[in-house]
């Protein structure tokens, strides 16, 4: 599974830049969890959290395993990852074209 085509890098930048989804995230980088755990573990309220699981659903960077009456959430790393090597090549240009200066008109 790949990141949605649609979803491009600076749309992830907004979802992980909110505190409670960076949060989630954090809690779900350690184990799978159910909402019923994030809601415990954030203390936002269930609509909240399951609002912003949607959006991360949404954007590819969590996947979910029904299990019963309970959804459980995983985090995939891969996402995160692409998002890294976006920043990772724009470093790198920056790093290749340090001498580089445009002269002004």
């Amino acid at each position: 599974m790949s990141v949605p085509a649609d979803v491009l890098p600076v749309e992830l930048l907004r979802l992980v830049a909110d505190p409670l989804r960076a949060r989630i995230l954090g809690l779900l980088a350690r184990e799978t969890l159910c909402t019923t755990h994030l809601v415990e573990e954030t203390g936002a309220s269930q609509t909240n959290v399951s609002n912003h699981l949607r959006l991360l659903r949404e954007a590819g960077l969590v996947t979910t395993e029904p299990c019963g009456r309970y959804t459980y959430y995983t985090l995939r790393p891969e996402v995160l990852r692409t998002l890294a090597a976006t920043f990772t090549d724009l470093a790198d240009t920056a790093e290749a074209n340090t001498e580089r200066k445009r002269a002004c008109p």
